[in-house]
């Protein structure tokens, strides 16, 4: 019997002993490797990110800058209000999560205790308006207009109202000073979201959830100036959300101002204008249809002619932007946006677009000068045009014999322009046109800057069309099945008219060059293009990008970066033609269509340049433009449905000019009533303690009764005066 040793083992179970020896140090080298990755290797990172788990922030608002007129004059600035605010962080230590704190709350606010509750909940996708999107360790704002007696209330009675505060807090406002309201110039400030937080993390000038952040108008394009820099207070809190110290303390820095060329004076005048001229408008009864015009929306444009800044911009319908300033309610947003409004939201002078009339005809003047026309050649003028049976008539159907383009302005004969317009539409093949058609009318307009942006300083513009054959085209193919669809031979005016454009809708007629001759058909422009247009025929020729912002000029006054206007264009042109075409528009104004508007004008003193355009659309009542110039500004004004150019614009311009230089309206000028006799040159001076040198204004008193002619009478006696 053989004896085997009792500390003895089979090669097999020596086999299994080294595998799982190997395997318990691998695992023990793997864990060592990771712990020496983690503590050593990133340790520094990863111990940042654990210090912030236990981080939260308070934001401490900065001060938004203010927007000022040219002189200083807030046109939206910051007032004191108390704010009563609550700490959700407190609510929630509370057994009833605070629900009775913010009851006894509602009940000195005068609100319901539910809305009150919705005001500090948290928004999440599933939470609608109104929540807050900030910081949960915030305070939230539960109103921002308390009364002294309900601040006083919360403030004497903490036992009640634990986790409430009543504080003094700077609040955005827009005063209106003299009655300028400038509300889609200004625009309004509203919650920053969760998408502009992602899409600014990584720029120089990211949001904190409790920012404000400009919607439209000036608030939006100077929104980075304006806003500066939140403060922000790191605590340092345990597990359970209880602060134990404070981390770290940014202070907040002020947002810079921003110095505008808007006169707050002019402003309020050009407001109050263009409403008085849209009221009286629908006390005149159209002629064509037998009822009083609509005039359901205007627009006014006030331009220094010489570098295209913006003095003046008012559109109508309006809105107040103060019923934005801690969230809109929504029973005014409701308002704002009901079909009846009419869009107060849209700032008509630079997203209105509308055919331009008469107007238009500077360009097709220049056109045809640039085609071998002579400005002081003779044309005829009768009183009406016939192409193929079809019969394009003058307006009022006035003919006034053979007559230069100079003095086809000046009286505004359309029966001209529609000769010239066929005659280059033949020469380029008509129907079937030549390779590589001249198209020069259609090519001018885009030189004047039409069909595309101007460059103004706010967001939204619009570019307006010039109907030339590549939109024709593009247009065609995107109607074409609605109308060969809709379309009918022989049936009423719009079957007709979709049976024609279905066949041939992409083809460039005869119909569709002469009406856009004279600012007709699907041409669109927008009163700041026209603004700029006629501004450059004051100045010498350049199409400067109508600006707003003059100058950012820091809190303390003592860091000022001026806003230079830039140029996008000049006008296809010669200095000659121009000098030409400036003696034209003058005479409109003396003996023209536009004269009967300037009776008295101390033309001498301030020669006034000026066309008028009454443009007629399919289904609506005439659109009322008047295009006038000085050598120091230039004022377009236009109104929906509101009939002739002269007629229903006219005397609200001559009103504007007369406040800017003090005139009344026999042209005596008296300099101590003149409003803006020059364009500011001089920027506000602010204080270190960052307040604003700004003068008093006073409301604008319009001219008396006696003293206006009286509004849509006819024209004065010379036959050659008519309303355009």
């Amino acid at each position: 019997m053989t004896n085997i040793p009792e500390t003895g083992r089979t090669p097999r179970v020596q086999i299994r002993l080294v595998i799982i020896q190997v395997l318990v140090f691998s695992l023990l080298f793997t864990l060592g490797g990771r712990l020496w990755y983690l503590q050593i290797r990133n340790g520094a990172e990863y111990a940042d990110e654990a210090k912030n788990n236990h981080v939260q922030q308070v934001v401490q608002p900065a001060v938004r800058g203010s927007i000022l007129d040219d002189r200083g004059v807030p046109l939206a600035d910051n007032e004191t209000r108390l704010v009563v605010s609550a700490s959700r962080t407190e609510l929630m230590k509370m057994k009833d999560k605070g629900k009775g704190v913010l009851t006894r709350l509602a009940g000195v606010l005068d609100m319901k205790p539910r809305d009150v509750m919705d005001k500090v909940r948290l928004c999440d996708s599933k939470t609608p308006q109104p929540c807050w999107n900030g910081s949960p360790y915030q305070p939230i704002p539960v109103t921002l207009v308390a009364t002294t007696q309900q601040a006083l209330q919360i403030r004497e009675r903490p036992e009640d109202f634990p986790a409430v505060t009543a504080e003094p807090t700077a609040v955005r406002r827009y005063p209106a000073p003299g009655g300028a309201n400038t509300g889609q110039v200004l625009g309004y400030l509203s919650p920053v979201t969760d998408d502009e937080i992602q899409k600014a993390k990584n720029t120089n000038s990211p949001f904190l959830r409790s920012d404000q952040v400009g919607r439209f108008g000036l608030e939006r394009t100077y929104d980075k100036e304006l806003r500066g820099k939140s403060g922000v207070t790191r605590y340092e809190v345990d597990n359970l959300g209880r602060v134990i110290g404070e981390a770290k303390n940014d202070p907040a820095v002020p947002g810079a101002h921003v110095v505008t060329s808007i006169d707050a004076r002019v402003q309020a005048v050009a407001e109050y204008e263009l409403n008085a001229a849209m009221v009286e408008a629908r006390k005149q009864i159209d002629r064509n249809t037998g009822v009083p015009y609509k005039a359901d929306a205007g627009a006014i444009v006030v331009l220094e002619s010489k570098t295209g800044r913006v003095v003046a911009m008012a559109s109508n319908p309006t809105y107040d932007p103060n019923i934005w300033v801690g969230g809109i309610s929504g029973k005014d947003y409701a308002k704002l946006t009901a079909k009846e409004s009419n869009v107060p939201l849209m700032n008509r002078a630079i997203q209105g677009q509308a055919a331009p009339g008469s107007i238009f005809k500077v360009i097709p003047t220049t056109a045809a000068v640039n085609a071998g026309y002579k400005f002081d050649g003779s044309y005829p003028c009768p009183s009406s045009y016939s192409i193929g049976g079809q019969v394009f008539r003058n307006f009022e159907s006035q003919g006034h014999g053979s007559i230069t383009l100079g003095k086809a302005l000046e009286v505004s004969c359309d029966t001209v322009f529609y000769g010239l317009a066929h005659q280059q539409w033949l020469k380029d093949g008509g129907l079937k046109p030549v390779k590589h058609p001249g198209d020069i009318f259609f090519k001018t307009a885009h030189k004047f800057g039409l069909g595309a942006e101007t460059g103004v300083d706010l967001p939204g513009e619009v570019t307006g069309r010039v109907p030339d054959r590549q939109w024709k085209q593009r247009f065609w193919a995107a109607n074409k099945d609605d109308w060969c669809k809709t379309g009918k031979k022989g049936g009423t005016y719009v079957e007709l008219l979709n049976y024609e454009n279905c066949l041939e809708g992409n083809l460039l007629r005869a119909g569709d060059a002469v009406n856009y001759s004279i600012g007709q058909g699907d041409t669109l422009v927008t009163p700041i293009q026209m603004a700029t247009i006629y501004a450059a025929i004051s100045n010498g020729g350049t199409m400067w990008n109508p600006t707003i912002g003059k100058a950012i000029v820091s809190a303390d006054g003592k860091s000022v970066r001026q806003i230079r206007v830039k140029a996008h264009g000049k006008l296809p042109m010669d200095e000659k033609t121009r000098r030409q075409m400036v003696g034209a528009l003058e005479g409109v104004a003396t003996r023209g269509t536009a004269a009967w508007r300037f009776g008295g004008w101390p033309q001498k003193q301030i020669p006034m340049h000026a066309k008028t355009g009454t443009a007629e659309v399919y289904g609506k009542q005439t659109t009322s433009w008047f295009a006038t110039f000085t050598d120091d500004y230039t004022i377009v004004m236009t109104i929906s449905q509101g009939g002739t150019g002269s007629g229903a614009s006219g005397p609200a311009v001559r009103n504007v000019y007369n406040a800017i230089y003090g005139l009344d309206m026999a042209g005596k000028q008296d300099l101590s009533k003149a409003l803006l006799p020059k364009p500011q040159a001089q920027l506000p001076a602010i204080q270190p303690d960052g307040s604003i040198d700004a003068p008093e204004i006073k409301p604008y008193v319009p001219p008396s009764p006696e003293d206006v002619p009286p509004p849509l009478a006819g024209p004065p006696a010379p036959p050659v005066a008519r309303q355009d």
